[in-house]
């Protein structure tokens, strides 16, 4: 942990006891399915793009008290393969938010000593929102604190699929080099995954009380442990962050085992 408790957490809410959280079991990943912006606009009689915009301060502060609190990585799940499905202006007008959104935050997340990376399929993307994330990782690529990673043309089918075309082109070479079968294992088949060097999420986060995985990291989360509220994203704070590490904190993972 970086700073202290009542730093991260002044003036919490009165069923809120900042204290009660241990230091020493935070989460090591956490990963979020942003979900709420359009429902936060509607009930304001807003744009959907307005929505997303009053998002990004819901970003901002939970990358924020994620890396004071000592998550070493965040991912969040910022656009999948399938919002392209979404009406065309709000699509472009999310591309553009992305790409000024980095550009305006990199310097900040860099002084925190945050690392920016990306997960998903950027080749679809408009350049200048390609260009953004991919100098965002330039720019911060050597920091040594928390690792921000943003999903963004993201979909676990096409990654799961993208592992498996890699572990067969592995094996037919295998296969050729060595008059053999290739034996595939977990560990061989993850190194095919986007994630393949990012640690399984130990909590998923979902806002807006949706009940969903939305095709979000179908194969890291089999052990993960889940938190939901009803709480719109632009809505989320760091008090409700705090609420999802203690009940984190009050479970008893057992990965399959007896205890």
């Amino acid at each position: 942990m970086n700073k202290p408790l009542d730093y991260i957490f002044p003036n919490p809410p009165a069923d809120l006891d900042p204290t009660l959280l241990d230091p020493a079991r935070v989460p090591a990943h956490i990963a979020v399915i942003m979900d709420g912006n359009g429902r936060w606009a509607k009930k304001r009689a807003l744009n959907r793009l307005r929505g997303h915009k009053a998002g990004i301060e819901a970003v901002r502060e939970t990358i924020r008290c994620a890396s004071d609190v000592g998550v070493r990585y965040l991912t969040i799940y910022s656009f999948s393969t399938e919002n392209w499905k979404r009406p065309q202006d709000e699509v472009v007008g999310l591309m553009d938010l992305f790409a000024k959104t980095m550009l305006a935050e990199v310097d900040g997340l860099d002084e925190e000593n945050v690392r920016v990376r990306t997960i998903g399929d950027l080749s679809l993307l408009p350049v200048e929102t390609r260009e953004a994330f991919e100098e965002a990782w330039e720019q911060t690529r050597n920091n040594t604190g928390m690792t921000l990673v943003v999903a963004v043309n993201y979909g676990a089918r096409e990654e799961i699929l993208h592992a498996a075309k890699t572990c067969v082109d592995r094996a037919l070479s295998y296969e050729k080099e060595h008059g053999k079968p290739f034996e595939l294992t977990e560990e061989l088949f993850e190194r095919g995954l986007y994630t393949a060097d990012i640690p399984d999420p130990d909590l998923v986060i979902r806002t807006s009380g949706e009940m969903r995985l939305s095709n979000f990291l179908l194969w890291q989360i089999a052990y993960s442990e889940f938190y939901c509220t009803d709480v719109l994203w632009p809505d989320f704070n760091r008090y409700d962050l705090l609420r999802a590490l203690l009940d984190f904190q009050g479970r008893d993972r057992r990965f399959g085992a007896v205890k």
